[in-house]
């Protein structure tokens, strides 16, 4: 029973967090130091579950609910879209690929995630800042270059603590798109990245499964898809009226709260 509310909790931190710019993964490094499973199956538990929200963007965008403007349902029909989206996925696997491994054991800390938390806070509002003239207001305007630049960025979500979303969220913004246009590029890159990660660690630690631990990944896996169709749904309106300044206050305080709590530990 432990186990099932273990993984009811890391499902709904992953579903809330996945999709908005504070890291779905440091938040769920922070977590696992109070409630977690053992370290291998923790690690295959963390990248699993995050399927479960990459299911919602594609439930979010394919299927047509009415939640989305008449023309944004067709954006998975967009052939182009998802040839940028690859382009825009290959360094994140090229490095991921060769780094995976060591970036794991090197860097997936507490310590790590609060410094990513701050630095990542701090550029966010930096960002805000700037005079934001869109050039790119349309995803479907968006070139294969700038796709490619945005995926080199992602590249730094490797970082614990950095964030995915907000990578290549604040990366787009400066490449000149719009808050809209930067977040829908997001969710969709989010697929094939998430998908490969999630790949990659069932290749690596499938042995290790048994049918009671399959049964709490099934669980932590739905209701991070849940939490994350809600989360979509309230971002892609938040975005196109609101910026991102809360969300970098939000990591500011986070990670200096982090690094007190484990300075007095």
């Amino acid at each position: 029973m432990l186990s099932y509310i273990t993984a009811i909790i890391l499902g709904v931190v992953e579903g809330f967090t996945e999709f908005l710019p504070i890291s779905s993964t440091g938040h769920l490094i922070l977590v696992n130091q109070f409630i977690t499973f053992d370290k291998n199956f923790t690690l295959l538990f963390d990248v699993v579950i995050q399927l479960g929200a990459i299911l919602a963007v594609v439930f979010f965008f394919c299927v047509p609910t009415g939640h989305l403007p008449k023309g944004e349902k067709r954006l998975w029909q967009d052939k182009s879209l998802w040839l940028k989206t690859l382009v825009g996925v290959l360094p994140a696997i090229i490095v991921g690929a060769l780094f995976a491994s060591k970036i794991e054991e090197k860097l997936f800390n507490p310590w790590t995630v609060a410094i990513a938390l701050l630095i990542g806070g701090i550029i966010i509002l930096i960002v805000e800042k700037l005079n934001h003239n869109a050039k790119i207001t349309s995803i479907k305007d968006l070139s294969y270059k700038t796709a490619f630049f945005i995926g080199l960025i992602q590249c730094l979500s490797m970082i614990p603590g950095t964030s995915r979303s907000g990578a290549t969220i604040i990366g787009a913004l400066l490449l000149g798109t719009s808050r809209l246009v930067a977040t829908e590029f997001s969710f969709f890159l989010a697929i094939p990245t998430m998908i490969a990660a999630t790949g990659y660690s069932l290749l690596k630690y499938h042995a290790l499964l048994n049918p009671s631990q399959l049964s709490v990944l099934i669980i932590g896996l739905i209701v991070s898809f849940f939490t994350a169709l809600v989360v979509i749904k309230f971002f892609m309106n938040y975005v196109q009226k609101h910026n991102f300044k809360v969300f970098g206050y939000y990591r500011i305080i986070l990670g200096i709260i982090i690094i007190g709590y484990f300075l007095i530990k």
